[in-house]
């Protein structure tokens, strides 16, 4: 009688495959941010639900709030808001802003910073990200020593109505239609991006 043949022990092949990685961790975070919010949302749990390690999703975003940053909708699409030129920027960065937030969850950059605040550090490190998201959009188009300090406003300013309108949604700003609040936003864009005509 013939012996069995010995088991051979396969060896699992790795695949490297960074892009596909990369894509399951911001849908994972896109996941855990709208059901758990910016602020107890943990890189850990972003893992796990990814299938990757704590250290790869740090490799691939560094922080939290930059890993936000990329997988949340806005801020990528800056961009393609700024671009085109220059008098119109207001019009396109309001239409963009409130296309965006009648449609938001409660994971949207500016909804998730208005409701951070109480924890200070993380809303800090939230804007900070976002922050730095804005001014290399705008400096594409935007010139002159002070295009950090405008576009700190006009985050500012943004970060106030979004409050107003979209997380209390109470008083004025949150009767006007999405056309009437256009029209209110680009003029504020307006004389905070330009100055006063």
């Amino acid at each position: 009688m013939t012996p069995p043949a010995p088991q051979v022990a396969h060896k699992r092949k790795r695949t490297r495959d960074p892009e596909g990685k990369r894509a399951a961790i911001i849908a994972a975070a896109r996941a855990v941010f709208a059901e758990r919010g910016f602020a107890r949302a943990t890189i850990r749990e972003i893992a796990q639900r990814a299938g990757v390690t704590h250290g790869l999703v740090v490799m691939h975003f560094t922080t939290k709030e930059r890993l936000f940053v990329a997988a949340v909708p806005g801020p990528r699409d800056l961009a393609d808001s700024v671009a085109g030129d220059l008098e119109g920027l207001p019009g396109r960065v309001a239409r963009a802003f409130v296309a965006r937030m009648e449609s938001a969850d409660r994971a949207d950059p500016f909804i998730a910073l208005v409701r951070a605040a109480a924890d200070q550090e993380a809303a800090k490190a939230l804007l900070h990200a976002m922050r730095t998201e804005s001014v290399a959009a705008y400096q594409e188009l935007l010139t002159g020593p002070d295009v950090d300090v405008r576009v700190d406003m006009v985050g500012s300013f943004l970060v106030g109505v979004t409050l107003s309108r979209y997380v209390l949604a109470d008083g004025p700003l949150a009767a006007l239609t999405p056309e009437e609040f256009t029209g209110l936003l680009t003029d504020g864009l307006r004389g905070i991006l330009f100055g006063a005509p």
